[in-house]
């Protein structure tokens, strides 16, 4: 049995300022390629024809956003964002119609795929899907070690059945919304949507998603980034004849 999602809210937590960067403005608007990195990642959520709106949860302070190309977008509308991931996400689902689903993506993840959107809403639309929700991730590949008091390794880790969480990540507005307050207001950390399914009972699904879907966390990730847009602007040049 399965059940298409009527109305799909795309929503973009990008109210940090990305310390680990070193950079003296926020992460997320680092040029990448000509734009922005928010750019890049407003893109891909904006072109996709599933996709029925992009809310942006954004820093009281943010200077930056208004001078974005995206930012007149009919499909986009922003709201102020909060000091933690998960405050902003829920200032964000207030905004959002409750009998709609929330594609929740990191907004420093500018390379996302439309087929990999395509392949988390369809399984959203399965019959485990429509109850439990999913998110894209990728198995872990590497020998995996817990470290110990002064760095050194204390145990190595069985990776089977590990998997990296990515993002986006998608869940109804309303047990999402629900879940989350209920989580901040116990004082418990979360560190995705994910997490406060999880806490909840809930178990989402894991959609294996592309290894080039890549957070931009670090000064490295910058030219990795760049790389991969390369790759898919030749690819979907290849593919139109240009």
């Amino acid at each position: 049995m399965t059940s298409r999602i009527q109305e799909l809210v795309a929503i973009v937590p990008a109210a940090g300022i990305g310390a680990r960067m070193g950079a003296e403005i926020p992460k997320q608007y680092l040029m990448l390629n000509h734009q922005p990195i928010l750019a890049h990642t407003l893109d891909r959520l904006l072109e996709h024809p599933r996709i029925d709106k992009v809310i942006l949860a954004l820093s009281s302070e943010d200077t930056h956003f208004a001078k974005l190309s995206q930012a007149s977008h009919p499909k986009l509308m922003t709201v102020i964002g909060g000091k933690e991931r998960a405050d902003s996400v829920l200032s964000a689902l207030k905004a959002a119609p409750s009998d709609a689903w929330a594609l929740v993506h990191d907004a420093a993840r500018p390379c996302l795929s439309a087929a990999d959107i395509d392949k988390l809403i369809a399984a959203c639309e399965t019959e485990a899907g429509s109850q439990q929700g999913a998110i894209l991730a990728m198995p872990v590949r590497d020998t995996m070690k817990r470290s110990g008091k002064g760095g050194a390794i204390q145990e190595t880790v069985c990776r089977e059945n590990l998997w990296h969480a990515l993002t986006p990540q998608l869940f109804p507005v309303t047990s999402l919304k629900q879940n989350l307050f209920d989580a901040l207001a116990a004082q418990v950390a979360i560190t995705d949507e994910a997490s406060a399914m999880e806490w909840a009972g809930g178990q989402p699904l894991l959609v294996s998603g592309r290894f080039d879907n890549i957070k931009v966390t670090h000064p490295e990730d910058l030219q990795l980034a760049a790389l991969f847009l390369q790759v898919a602007a030749s690819d979907s040049n290849s593919r139109t004849g240009e």
